[in-house]
């Protein structure tokens, strides 16, 4: 089909091709306008054209459209004598089925489909604006327009692959998506999605070279090539160059050195994970790589001076101290109130006839028989067992006071706590102690400890002494003898 010189008619003057979009080995896309319902059978009915035109208001009632007679379409025409298979014109027809099936914001809408003078064609929404494939030859995009390029069609390629069965792009590129007058984006050509609807054994290398996954020139395309797809589109608008003129990694692009600077690092890290050439370890999903792009895109927190550091440490030590004193409150209120419990009788008259028998064990064997036999070899061996004898003395006192204790919880008598933490002050903790009988004990065993640790001390000193003097006398008996002779 070549390009009309005058306006050519389809469908019996229901559509007017206007001008050629673009061309392929088997078939073109055209601009058209559609004018009117079957021309020639209403102009035997309705001369003068109200019928027809009566019938048009009501179907764009019925299916919602609001197009006037100047609209414009996009018409796909697939040549069937060009077709090298009859398989190509049966993925054809599936591909228009295809796409009336989708009904997305940022896809072109579908509305028919026929076939006319051995040609099939497929009529379609034309998006209005400017392909990213222009806008690039321009000047580059701002991060902020890829970032709405990247949800826009992130969103399409959702609905898309969705859908069941899966249904992928395979060429997503600057030149498939357009930028409309309000700044939204959408995604169009959907030639080669047929091949996804190929039987097994039969995929080809669909797509264009650099803006193509690697697993794709094996004919193994996923929904993952479509992330491939449109990390490189949008790296490509970001930077002005085709995807093959970027720095390299190995096999895969290095988005960070072709990048311009002030990328936002959310942008940076989204692209290079849907750009990983490895499927099995690039990002799953398209909700994932706008997750990460979002997460990413917030503002780094603002670097605190040494001053804040040292402050923030300082109530971070500040509320540790805080939480532990609750705690140890809590402890002690716990046990407050397990003193305060009751305790039943006949465990009560248990308990308190094994105190009083461990109390005489203690008194017969600490407080008695040991000190006896401690005084009573003091005599041979000196004034360290006596202290041992004052010790154990000393041992059944506190014992006994700690059974006195247990008895008076027994009785249900309150016991006073050892110490007693108060409000702390500026000056620091003031803590109250009241008399306790076993704080004196301790303190007069340490004193005992001190008084035994001088003795050897001093006891030590004199045998070193009378080493001493003993090594001076057998010195001075040697000099005599030597100067008596």
């Amino acid at each position: 089909m070549t390009e009309p010189t005058k306006p050519t008619k389809l469908k019996r003057g229901r559509y007017e091709l206007l001008r050629k979009l673009g061309e392929g080995s088997q078939g073109e896309t055209w601009e058209a306008a559609e004018t009117g319902h079957d021309a020639r059978e209403t102009d035997a009915r309705d001369p003068s054209g109200l019928v027809g035109k009566w019938e048009r208001y009501v179907h764009q009632a019925r299916t919602g459209e609001a197009r006037d007679s100047r609209g414009r379409l996009a018409i796909k025409c697939f040549r069937i004598d060009k077709a090298k298979a009859w398989k190509d014109v049966e993925l054809a027809e599936r591909e228009a089925e295809t796409l009336a099936s989708l009904e997305h914001p940022n896809l072109p809408k579908y509305i028919e489909h026929f076939e006319e003078n051995g040609t099939l064609y497929l009529v379609m929404e034309k998006i209005e604006g400017e392909t990213l494939s222009n806008l690039r030859a321009r000047g580059r995009s701002s991060h902020e327009e890829v970032t709405r390029m990247l949800e826009d069609i992130g969103g399409a390629l959702r609905y898309l692959h969705g859908r069941s069965p899966l249904i992928v792009h395979r060429d997503v590129k600057p030149g498939n998506v357009i930028r409309r007058p309000d700044g939204s984006y959408a995604l169009v050509d959907f030639g080669a999605v047929r091949d996804r609807l190929k039987p097994q054994g039969g995929s080809t290398v669909v797509g264009t070279f650099g803006f193509m996954a690697p697993e794709q020139f094996q004919g193994r395309a996923s929904a993952k090539s479509d992330l491939y797809g449109l990390a490189a589109t949008a790296l490509s608008v970001l930077t002005g160059e085709e995807p093959e003129n970027l720095p390299h990694e190995g096999l895969g692009i290095d988005v960070l050195a072709s990048v311009p600077v002030g990328t936002p690092r959310g942008l940076v890290r989204a692209l290079s994970a849907m750009l990983v050439p490895d499927p099995d370890r690039r990002i799953d999903t398209i909700e994932d790589a706008l997750e990460l792009l979002h997460e990413e895109s917030r503002p780094a927190p603002r670097v605190r001076t040494k001053k804040e550091r040292k402050q923030q440490r300082r109530e971070e030590r500040n509320e540790q101290k805080r939480q532990k004193r609750d705690d140890r409150a809590a402890r002690r209120e716990r046990r407050r109130e397990r003193r305060e419990r009751p305790v039943p009788i006949v465990p009560r008259l248990v308990a308190r006839f094994g105190l009083l028998v461990a109390l005489a064990a203690v008194w017969l064997a600490v407080g008695v028989v040991t000190p006896v036999v401690l005084i009573l070899l003091s005599l041979l061996f000196g004034a360290a067992l006596r202290r041992a004898a004052a010790a154990c003395v000393r041992a059944a006192r506190r014992a006994q006071g700690a059974i006195g204790r247990a008895s008076a919880w027994l009785s249900g008598e309150e016991e006073p706590d050892v110490r007693v933490r108060v409000a702390s002050e500026p000056g620091g903790v003031r803590i109250d102690a009241p008399h306790d009988d076993d704080a004196f004990d301790d303190a007069e065993h340490a004193d005992d400890w001190m008084q035994d640790q001088l003795a050897r001390r001093t006891e030590m000193e004199a045998r070193r002494e009378r080493m001493r003097a003993h090594a001076r006398g057998n010195l001075a008996a040697q000099k005599r003898k030597h100067w008596g002779r």
